[in-house]
C-alpha cells in the first residue's frame, strides 16, 4: 500500500516532470519535496492540494491519501488501533450531523 509520498513520486514521474520543478510550482525547496516523497517529511494540506491540481490528480482521492496517512501512521503501534478508527468514525458521524 503507497504511502501519499510514493502517491506523488509516481504521479510527478508518470507526468514526466522533475523534482525540482514541481518543487518551483508549489513554492517549496527541491529537498523538502524528496523527502516527502521518501515520507522523510510530512506535507501540509495545502501542498497536497496544489500537488494534486498541478499533476491533475483527483484532490479528494489525495486528500483521503493524505489524511489516512496522518491517522494511520500516529497509531499504527497502538494495540487500540482499530478500537480508536471505530470511535473517531461514530465521532466524525456525530460532529456532522450536530454542526452548528
Amino acid at each position: 500500500m503507497d504511502r501519499i509520498g510514493e502517491i506523488i513520486r509516481k504521479k510527478r514521474e508518470e507526468s514526466g516532470m522533475l523534482l525540482r520543478q514541481l518543487a518551483a510550482l508549489i513554492d517549496i525547496d527541491q529537498a523538502i519535496l524528496s523527502k516527502i516523497e521518501r515520507g522523510e517529511r510530512k506535507a501540509r494540506k495545502e501542498q497536497v492540494l496544489k500537488i494534486a491540481e498541478i499533476l491533475k490528480f483527483n484532490k479528494k482521492k489525495l486528500l483521503i491519501e493524505y489524511f489516512s496517512d496522518i491517522i494511520a501512521y500516529d497509531i499504527s503501534k497502538e494495540d487500540v488501533a482499530r478500537e480508536v478508527l471505530k470511535v473517531a468514525e461514530r465521532k466524525v458521524e456525530y460532529l456532522r450531523n450536530n454542526k452548528q
